[in-house]
């Protein structure tokens, strides 16, 4: 385009010789970049490699949720089905029950622990001693590195009406013999206090490091205030706090179809399957245990949906509410 009275000036050209300027000096600043730190980009091949490996390659065979899959044609060969194996699941009675159980477990998970670190780390930061603060938040830290097969198993034993701890407690507060594992109404606490010993330590370290990065001025300034431990806990560490908790939760809202199989499926038993049987647990038995991988994979997929549904509403809703989100 030429502008009248402009001298012939092609606005359109000038557009594309700056946008070409622009990509030119992008490029040879990636260029100059890398072979500046070609180290560091070598280093994070690695997990990227593993990431399109492990995590988007597989994604491709998802296709198989739409298809009637068998092993003899193969993922792509095999013929399609649509949305029949959504359709089996939606309209299968351990439907609701599955995804009413998975729901108020994981939303018990997140509400019970998410404050759990903060208090910890809160606590942790107004200690002064730095032997015991040392040692309290390693013994927190340490159940973080237990596999989940041996938490469940101290939870057995810990939980066994005729060996273990909690029924000589029961028994001395003339409570009788309970069998926890054996009745499903306390299956939900078993997960989440199970849940929370283990993971408290590692999540406050989150914390305890975004309270390092606080300003040390503002404890000045309501040290001269003459404010006391509290109130400096009320108007300088929470609100510090408050950017990395709300980017926590929010992960953790968006996690809520994603609760951890392990420990669900290694705490099941006939008895408490009425609230343990949750999505994860249920698809791994259509799938690996009835061979019906189409079903799992279009029960795993209605999964990931849901999850990405939840991270992308939540995160709006944080982000309007506190000016702090993900992006």
């Amino acid at each position: 385009m030429v502008i009248p009275g402009g001298a012939g000036l092609d606005v359109g050209g000038v557009t594309r010789k700056i946008r070409t300027e622009k990509s030119s000096r992008g490029i040879k600043g990636l260029r100059r970049s890398f072979r500046r730190h070609w180290q560091l980009y070598l280093l994070l091949l690695i997990p990227l490699a593993y990431f399109v490996i492990f995590k988007y390659v597989p994604m491709l065979n998802t296709v198989i949720a739409f298809k009637d899959y068998n092993v003899v044609d193969g993922v792509w060969a095999s013929d399609w089905a649509g949305f029949k194996h959504f359709e089996r699941f939606f309209n299968n009675p351990v439907f609701w029950p599955v995804l009413q159980n998975t729901f108020i477990l994981s939303a018990y998970v997140v509400l019970a622990s998410f404050p759990v670190p903060i208090i910890l780390a809160l606590a942790l930061n107004e200690v002064r001693l730095k032997f015991f603060k040392s040692t309290v938040q390693m013994v927190a830290y340490a159940p973080y590195f237990i596999s989940t097969v041996v938490v469940v198993s101290m939870t057995i034993l810990f939980l066994s009406p005729r060996m273990g701890i909690a029924a000589d407690v029961t028994q001395f507060f003339g409570l009788g013999t309970i069998d926890f594992l054996s009745d499903p109404d306390y299956f939900r606490h078993i997960y989440v206090v199970s849940d929370i010993w283990q993971t408290m330590g590692y999540s406050a370290v989150i914390y305890l490091a975004a309270l390092a990065g606080i300003d040390p001025t503002l404890y000045e300034a309501a040290r001269v205030d003459g404010a006391s431990r509290w109130q400096k806990i009320l108007n300088v560490d929470i609100p510090g706090l408050l950017p990395t908790a709300m980017i926590v939760l929010v992960l953790g809202v968006g996690n809520v179809m994603a609760i951890g199989f392990e420990k669900a499926y290694l705490l099941q038993n006939s008895l408490n399957i009425s609230q343990s049987e949750i999505i994860p647990t249920y698809t791994y038995k259509v799938g690996l245990l009835g061979a019906d991988f189409s079903q799992a994979a279009a029960i795993g997929l209605f999964n990931g949906v849901i999850n990405l549904g939840l991270l992308l509403g939540v995160n709006a809703l944080v982000k309007r509410l506190t000016g702090n989100g993900l992006w």
